[in-house]
């Protein structure tokens, strides 16, 4: 099929597209700039690169438009967060396109009801985020279940791969938080360290993707948790890292108030928006349904983040990696 995808060189599309050409694909990659993936790979010279400012093309009622013109069987949305911006798209595309993929999240769950927390649960998304995510999927499923369009929607979990740092023990991104559990040094951590992050490999989630394109019978109408098969505790990731470096974790553990004046502003509010969702979410369905099977577990593809880190001189290697 010849496959528009749109986001191609961010996180996902990264690992997804040269999947999608070595599945016999013909690739158009779609994003506002030219820049290059994240990880190189032999497939990216066999792709159609356009450049397309989404935001700019939206408010002209133009972006679909675009988007059709380029002749897709298929279309892969890495990069909608506004309702609107589904809708468009869709009136675009209706009759255009045979298969239609959108990127949600697992936030459209907000808090946890129960876990592992499986699709078909209530939707309570707790910000402005999730509540957008959320009625994507609700309009982009009703759409698909009632035969006007065909589509389907993938939710990954905190993504972490090379190139960007991973979600922390503490629920930010700052890298400072490895390199305290490297040399052996305390990390506070909030409440009793027992939150819950469910981390995928953006690899990973490229298969969720390839595996809907697959068997797309099985796809259309529904929605996928796309994630490691276990999610982690703060305390045990934070203990999984230290032993990275052959050492054993100093915690201490602090009231959230008291904790949250240890770290910047913007990591203690980053920080407060992963506890609060605490995610732990189910693979069963895409398991069952599309033959999804995660190559990482969730320390195996943070600790590949934590190792291209410390490539990166981002991390200071007072001790090697076992």
């Amino acid at each position: 099929m010849r496959v528009v995808i749109i986001g191609g060189t961010g996180h996902i599309g990264t690992y997804l597209v040269p999947r999608l050409v070595e599945g016999g694909h013909k690739v158009v990659s779609v994003s506002r700039g030219l820049r290059a993936p994240y990880t190189p790979h032999p497939a990216w010279e066999e792709v159609e690169m356009v450049s397309v400012d989404r935001s700019a093309e939206e408010a002209a009622r133009t972006f679909a438009g675009s988007i059709a013109a380029l002749k897709p069987d298929a279309v892969i949305d890495i990069t909608c967060y506004a309702p609107e911006s589904a809708r468009h798209l869709v009136d675009g595309l209706r009759g255009v396109v045979g298969r239609f993929l959108h990127c949600g999240t697992i936030w459209v769950h907000g808090y946890n009801i129960t876990v592992p927390t499986a699709e078909n649960q209530p939707r309570v998304p707790i910000e402005e985020y999730g509540s957008r995510k959320a009625a994507i999927e609700g309009y982009l499923l009703e759409e698909a279940r009632l035969g006007n369009f065909p589509a389907a929607v993938i939710h990954p979990g905190h993504i972490v791969g090379l190139g960007w740092p991973p979600l922390n023990p503490q629920g930010h991104f700052g890298p400072w938080v490895f390199e305290r559990l490297a040399r052996g040094e305390e990390l506070a951590l909030p409440h009793l360290g027992l939150a819950t992050f469910h981390h995928v490999h953006a690899g990973d989630v490229a298969q969720g993707f390839m595996c809907a394109m697959e068997k797309w019978d099985h796809a259309v109408g529904e929605s996928f948790h796309v994630v490691a098969e276990n999610a982690v505790t703060q305390r045990g990731y934070a203990e999984a890292a230290a032993s990275w470096f052959g050492r054993e974790a100093n915690l201490r553990f602090l009231p959230w108030d008291e904790w949250s004046r240890t770290v910047s502003e913007d990591e203690a509010a980053l920080s407060l928006r992963h506890i609060r969702h605490s995610s732990h979410c189910s693979i069963a369905k895409a398991r069952r349904l599309l033959g999804y099977e995660p190559r990482y577990t969730a320390f195996e593809a943070t600790r590949e983040s934590v190792d291209w880190l410390i490539r990166q001189e981002q991390i200071l290697r007072s001790q090697s990696p076992e």
